[in-house]
């Protein structure tokens, strides 16, 4: 009973089975020889041409990858290695040889360009190797791509594929008549993009003439040109055109004339302005341009000789009244108020006289007269201003002439803070009888307003005048004298 018993025992406390202890034999190396032969056992199950199933190396890459094709071309499919299990060598002759120790490659790194431990070789470096055969496929352009560049296309044919978007050489067509047809099939197509493409390159192989001659009867073309030119802003090269084609709408010509505007530079307007006067426009145009031009060759000179005038402190003009802002491109009216202002006195034959202004540009008295009165009277120079109003006739009498009118001139005196005297003076010359009283009384010119009411015999005005001057004053006095000498003229 006791040995039924025993084995009993023995039957329940043994196994095939051992159970795990730190002291157990197998070390690291048995377990890997262990896990190959689970996994090498794969094959025997599985259909090679299954390609659900990733077949995996020991290195941990993909069979059949990049880097384990370098891998395993770098060492050779007939070499054997230290530590390759027996059971591994007699698989199936389609797999190569398995290496051991882990891949320094991996897929990420070779398409990054750099290796997972820096102590391993590049991946330029394994892929120039001349003992390594590269596994990746090539990557060339369709054959069918080449035709874009060295294709025989017609004109038709190469505008359709410049409409697609495709590449095309247009060197290809040298003649003047291949270009044209080409030109021509880009209008027809109605792609702008093709149009102007074209026309660049018509622009780069053929002479101005040329081009100008056949855009003359190609109207849909020659709008494009225009547009690009003045987009990219080849102003020479438009104002040529411009200057060729005299059937342009004056509205075009007046666009490209305000160009002038946006250019900064002071000499690249000049010589704008200068291309624009054989521009077709109208005969008085055309006058305005050309005065346009000669006006800012002369505000650049003008411009010159003054900054170094002011910076050298040579006139005392200039240093009890310095300039507040440059003369360059100043309109005309401008230009002559600074020429008054600065350069009264100097001659004719001078750029910046005022009188060779007038002449030049053909300035009206009264303009002249008006701007240079504004100018003279901001000096406080009375003496010029009745220089410049005083006229002689041809016996050698002399009389004062004002072309805008003395209210106008006792406007711009009393202005500029003129004496009550001066004022006077003109406020006498106003031949209205009611503009000159309402002058005089504004302006407080007293002497006037009495004289005026003496002239015109109203006793009642002049009484009533009595009570707006100051009391003991001259022109009390003079009221006095004018309102007694009329009573005694009454009663004798």
């Amino acid at each position: 009973m006791s040995r039924v018993r025993a084995d009993e025992e023995e039957y329940w406390h043994s196994s095939k089975f051992r159970a795990f202890t730190f002291d157990d034999e197998d070390d690291e190396l048995s377990q890997l020889k262990e896990s190959k032969r689970a996994v090498n056992s794969l094959r025997d199950i599985v259909d090679d041409d299954d390609d659900d199933l990733e077949r995996v190396s020991w290195s941990g890459e993909p069979v059949g990858s990049i880097s384990w094709s370098i891998k395993e071309t770098a060492s050779g499919s007939t070499s054997s290695l230290d530590g390759r299990d027996s059971s591994l060598q007699k698989g199936s002759s389609s797999y190569a040889a398995l290496p051991k120790q882990a891949s320094s490659y991996s897929l990420s790194s070779l398409f990054k360009g750099r290796n997972k431990l820096s102590s391993f070789q590049s991946l330029s470096d394994a892929l120039t190797d001349t003992g390594v055969k590269n596994y990746a496929p090539e990557l060339r352009r369709p054959k069918a791509e080449y035709k874009d560049y060295s294709g025989d296309w017609s004109p038709k044919d190469t505008v359709r594929r410049m409409q697609r978007g495709k590449v095309c050489s247009l060197e290809r067509f040298r003649s003047l008549q291949d270009k044209l047809v080409l030109l021509d099939e880009a209008v027809a197509g109605h792609d702008g993009n093709v149009i102007t493409a074209v026309l660049i390159f018509l622009k780069r192989t053929l002479r101005r003439e040329i081009l100008f001659r056949e855009l003359e009867v190609r109207q849909v073309a020659l709008c494009h040109l225009i547009h690009f030119l003045r987009e990219t802003g080849e102003q020479k090269f438009l104002l040529d055109l411009l200057r060729t084609h005299c059937f342009f709408p004056l509205s075009l010509q007046l666009s490209q004339y305000r160009e002038h505007l946006n250019i900064q530079d002071v000499e690249k307007r000049r010589e704008f302005l200068k291309g624009c006067i054989g521009l077709p426009f109208s005969a008085e145009d055309t006058s305005h341009i050309q005065d346009h031009y000669t006006l800012l060759e002369r505000q650049i000179i003008i411009e010159a000789n003054d900054r170094h005038l002011e910076m050298a402190g040579q006139s005392e003009l200039f240093r009890k009244y310095p300039r507040k802002a440059s003369i360059l491109n100043m309109p005309l009216v401008t230009t002559l108020f600074y020429s008054c202002f600065y350069h009264y006195t100097e001659a004719e034959g001078m750029f910046s006289s005022p009188t060779n202004l007038k002449k030049t540009f053909k300035i009206p008295d009264k303009q002249y007269v008006l701007t240079a009165l504004a100018a003279r009277a901001k000096l406080r120079a009375w003496g010029d201003v009745d220089a410049l109003l005083t006229t002689k006739n041809w016996l050698g009498y002399t009389k004062k002439k004002a072309p805008i009118g003395f209210h106008r001139v006792v406007e711009i005196l009393q202005r500029n803070n003129a004496p009550v005297q001066v004022l006077q003076e003109y406020v006498r010359l106003v031949e209205d009888v009611e503009t000159r009283l309402n002058l005089a009384t504004k302006y407080k010119c007293h002497d006037v307003v009495i004289e005026t009411y003496r002239d015109l015999k109203d006793r009642i005005q002049l009484t009533a005048y009595k009570g707006k001057v100051e009391r003991g004053s001259a022109e009390e006095e003079k009221i006095n004298s004018i309102l007694s000498n009329t009573v005694r003229n009454a009663s004798s």
